[in-house]
C-alpha cells in the first residue's frame, strides 16, 4: 500500500501560459494530471492514484479571478480559491448556495489552497461546490488543442469520477448565469464531523413569481454515483405554491430518486431516511421562511 506521507516520483511541469499548458497536455494526455491548488491531486498521489506527470497551473497569470456583472453573471477562474469565492460579496449576496459550499469547505488551510474549479473537476459525488453549481446552473469552460468549448454542468458528469472533459483538455473557468428576478438559492450538508466530507449534501435554486414557483432546480450529492438533480421534486415544485402538503410530498418523493450506498461515512438506510427532510429544509431556507 502506498505511503500516506511520501509522494511517488513524478515530472512537474510549470507552464507560463494557457498555450504552454495546452501544448503539454496535448502531448501527454492521460499520462498527466492537471493541478490547481493541489489539495486533491497530491492526496491522490500519496494513495497511489497519481500520474507520472503533473501540469501545474500555478504560474499561469490571470487565472485567479472571481468576477460578476449583471449581464454575464459570475466567472470563476481555475486558480480562484475557495476562500476567494467565500470572501466575494457578490457571491454571498446572489449565490448563497455556492458561497456556503465554499465557506464551510474543509479547514482554513484547505480553503486557501483548494479551488472551486478543482472541486468541480474532481467529480466526487460528495463535492459541495458541485452540488451548489448543479442546483444554480452553469457551464464548465474547457481548453484543449482544438480551442475552447463550454459544457453545461447538467451534462458534465457522465459516471462515477468521470466527466465530459477529454484527456487533452483542462478547465479554465466556471460560468454561472446572473440570477433571474425573483430567484433564491441555498445549500446544506450533513457530515460526521465539521471538517469531514459530506455524507449527504443538498442545494436548490428557485425562481418565484409571488408565492408560485416558476422554475426549480434541486441537487443532491453522495446518494448516487454522481451528484444528481431531483427531477420529480422539480416537477412537483414547478407551478406550485410551497405548502405543507407539497413539502410532505417532496419528503416522500426524494427517496424514490436516489440510490445511496453504505460507506465509511454513512449507511444507505440513513441517507435515504434523511435526504427528503434535508431537501424540504433547504427549500424552506431558500425562501427565507
Amino acid at each position: 500500500m502506498a505511503s500516506s506521507r511520501i509522494l511517488p516520483e513524478f515530472e512537474l511541469l510549470l507552464p507560463q501560459s494557457i498555450k504552454e499548458a495546452t501544448d503539454a497536455l496535448g502531448k501527454l494526455k492521460s499520462k498527466a494530471s492537471v493541478m490547481a491548488g493541489g489539495t486533491d491531486v497530491v492526496i491522490s498521489m500519496t494513495k497511489g492514484f497519481g500520474s507520472p506527470n503533473v501540469i501545474s497551473l500555478a504560474e499561469i497569470p490571470g487565472l485567479d479571478y472571481v468576477e460578476y456583472d449583471s449581464k454575464n453573471g459570475l466567472r470563476i477562474g481555475a486558480m480562484a480559491t475557495l476562500q476567494q469565492v467565500a470572501d466575494n460579496t457578490d457571491v454571498k449576496k446572489r449565490y448563497p448556495a455556492l458561497w456556503k459550499a465554499c465557506a464551510i469547505n474543509g479547514t482554513p488551510q484547505t480553503r486557501n489552497m483548494g479551488t472551486v474549479v478543482g472541486n468541480i473537476m474532481r467529480a466526487s459525488p460528495s463535492g459541495d461546490c458541485i452540488c451548489a453549481v448543479l442546483a444554480i446552473g452553469g457551464k464548465v469552460v474547457l481548453r484543449g488543442p482544438e480551442g475552447k468549448r463550454e459544457v453545461s454542468i447538467d451534462d458534465f458528469y457522465l459516471k462515477y469520477r468521470v466527466t465530459a472533459c477529454k484527456a487533452d483538455e483542462f478547465a479554465i473557468e466556471i460560468k454561472i448565469p446572473a440570477p433571474a428576478a425573483g430567484s433564491c438559492n441555498a445549500f446544506a450538508r450533513m457530515t460526521r464531523t465539521t471538517l469531514d466530507l459530506s455524507k449527504v449534501n443538498v442545494a436548490c435554486s428557485l425562481v418565484m413569481s409571488g408565492k408560485t414557483v416558476k422554475e426549480a432546480r434541486v441537487a443532491i450529492g453522495a446518494v448516487a454515483p454522481t451528484t444528481i438533480r431531483l427531477k420529480k421534486v422539480e416537477a412537483l415544485l414547478k407551478g406550485s405554491q410551497i405548502t405543507d402538503d407539497i413539502l410532505q410530498k417532496i419528503v416522500e418523493t426524494v427517496p424514490t430518486e436516489i440510490k445511496p450506498i453504505d460507506d465509511v461515512r454513512s449507511t444507505a438506510e440513513y441517507r435515504r431516511d434523511v435526504a427528503g427532510v434535508m431537501v424540504k429544509r433547504i427549500i424552506v431556507e431558500a425562501l427565507g421562511k
